[in-house]
């Protein structure tokens, strides 16, 4: 049992056959595509966001992950309703526009920031 266990470590390195990496912000995001033990292709979807707690020397880094694995006969179904779902959201929101860009195309228009401290 032991030998198969440390055969499955060799062909859990080389199950990664593909890989992208998205980094937004405090989130990143990894498309992996990976062999199942019957040599079919899946993807992997991993969101790692980085958690910090404390302060100062105190501070702990940890990370959390989320994952989903999408199968080959979803593709069609998912990728539909990722699209949909983008869609409506442009539809209600308008095209996403960094901000700074955002700045720079309403320059004429006010800050909506307002700070509030108390002494």
């Amino acid at each position: 049992m032991e030998d198969y266990k440390k055969g499955n470590t060799n062909d859990t390195e080389k199950e990664i056959v593909h890989s992208q990496t998205i980094k937004a912000g405090k989130r990143i995001y990894y498309i992996d595509v990976k062999k199942n033990r019957k040599e079919e292709m899946y993807l992997s979807i991993t969101e790692s966001k980085k958690i910090v707690s404390g302060e100062g020397d105190n501070a702990s880094v940890s990370f959390e992950k989320h994952k989903i694995f999408l199968y080959r006969e979803d593709f069609e179904k998912f990728a539909t309703s990722l699209k949909e779902a983008i869609d409506f959201v442009v539809a209600e929101q308008g095209e996403y526009r960094p901000r700074r860009a955002e700045q720079q195309a309403s320059s004429d228009e006010p800050d909506n920031l307002s700070i509030d401290i108390e002494f």
